[in-house]
């Protein structure tokens, strides 16, 4: 989900970033980094694309913004159609917003609308996980299990019950996923089916766990049991969606369709403000048949200009076959990572699937006792990394919510070798100059 404002992990000021082009960046100094992480895993193809920029250019000349509730646009009906392809099966409804957190909102109210048309208002409840991170609205933050973000806002959040982290690295029981599925179903018993509107994940786990796929089988369990009780299931793919994972929904590698999906940062690449809320024929038949349409949108809902570069980016990952390209780099990422991290007692697991990959750093590696958070490595391996010329993506708390590192690599689909080498390379060094000048390494 979007992130937070840097400084609130930054360990000095920030740079002002000057221009940018393809994978690097250079800020008013003129110092030159490598865009390592997509920004918050974002700029799926870079910076600066010009096919992209003459879209919305184009767009501009011709319209802005045509309010969604008077007109429609060929940029919305391009965009929905090119989504419909790619998401297949029965996710063929959108509402388009401006960003992740608006994405979940929209998921969450088209959940309760579903229930209130087929006259079941006493679902209003939602079940989320612990260590998980679903955007900055109040609804979006109450379905969040991420301390850190969540801690300032408590007693005017929604009441949210909460499941285990579903982590192979960190199991909860059986390691197939098995335990944490029968927590929902418990849960979902406990609440009364009748009163539960949806159970709401991430199928690989961004910011508040470090690029964690779900256990093989636990997206399958969880569909059945959503489906058993007539729950429905919303997957939060802002950040692990739009082919980040390799596939352009992270579910279909899990052979499973949720009812509802969010979807943003890569949908438009950083481009234009672009995210989007799809669900399925299911949910959107009740919805139209007593309310005539989702009871859910904003001003900038279907803005032209957005959608306009959502479809530039999205014929540029179609027609360059980046999705297959970032499937084949997942594998080589890892060895890349293991390697360049050879002897450092401090690396626990290297995760995660496609250009989406997490490295967590542990106190023993053994036992997998994290670092105590008053290192705040992850916060100076960040800093570390700005000042060796690498933007990455490091993240505290990801195992109680206040202990724990990681750090994220998310490069754009289209990096070339050699920058795939300088990122690894750079993080690993940065890692390695944050571990010794400790005295943790």
């Amino acid at each position: 989900m979007s992130a937070l404002p840097s400084s609130i992990h930054s360990t000095s000021a920030l740079p002002k970033v000057a221009w940018a082009k393809g994978s690097y960046l250079t800020d008013v100094s003129g110092k030159q980094y490598i865009d390592g992480s997509g920004g918050p895993a974002v700029y799926c193809i870079g910076h600066a694309n010009t096919e992209v920029n003459d879209a919305i250019k184009a767009q501009l000349d011709r319209i802005a913004h045509g309010y969604r509730y008077n007109f429609t646009t060929d940029a919305l009906e391009e965009l929905t159609d090119i989504i419909r392809k790619l998401c297949g099966g029965t996710l063929n409804c959108m509402i388009y917003v401006t960003g992740g957190s608006e994405a979940v909102e929209s998921c969450l109210k088209l959940a309760l609308q579903y229930h209130a048309a087929r006259g079941e208002m006493s679902r209003r409840r939602f079940i989320a996980r612990n260590r998980s991170w679903h955007g900055n609205t109040l609804g979006a933050l109450s379905v969040s299990g991420f301390l850190e973000r969540t801690r300032a806002f408590e007693g005017s959040l929604l009441d949210v019950s909460r499941l285990s982290p579903a982590n192979d690295y960190r199991p909860i029981g059986s390691p197939n996923g098995e335990a944490c599925a029968q927590e929902l179903e418990d849960e979902i018993l406990r609440l009364g089916a009748d009163k539960v509107a949806a159970f709401i994940f991430e199928p690989v786990v961004g910011a508040a766990g470090g690029c964690v796929p779900a256990p093989a089988g636990y997206a399958k369990l969880i569909r059945d049991i959503c489906t058993k009780y007539d729950v429905l299931m919303i997957a939060d793919e802002v950040m692990c969606g739009a082919g980040r994972c390799g596939t352009w929904r992270a579910l279909e590698a899990d052979g499973v369709e949720p009812d509802i999906m969010s979807v943003a940062k890569g949908l438009a690449g950083g481009y234009m403000p672009l995210g989007v809320a799809i669900y399925n024929d299911r949910v959107a038949e009740p919805i139209m048949r007593v309310h005539g349409a989702p009871m859910t949108g904003h001003t900038f809902t279907g803005h032209t200009a957005s959608c306009a570069a959502g479809v530039a980016v999205q014929k540029i990952v179609i027609r360059e076959n980046l999705l297959a390209k970032v499937r084949a780099n997942e594998p080589r990422l890892r060895s890349m990572i293991a390697e360049a991290l050879t002897g450092v007692e401090a690396v626990g697991d290297i995760r995660g699937r496609g250009h989406f990959i997490a490295t967590e750093l542990v106190a023993d590696s053994k036992t997998k006792k994290p670092f105590d958070a008053s290192h705040k490595l992850f916060m100076h391996i960040r800093q570390r990394a700005l000042e060796n010329g690498l933007i990455c993506y490091p993240v505290g708390g990801n195992v109680d919510g206040v202990n724990g590192d990681v750090v994220i690599l998310a490069p754009p689909y289209n990096s070339t070798d050699a920058e795939l080498t300088e990122m690894v390379d750079k993080m690993a060094m940065s890692i390695k100059q944050v571990l010794a000048a400790k005295g943790l390494g």
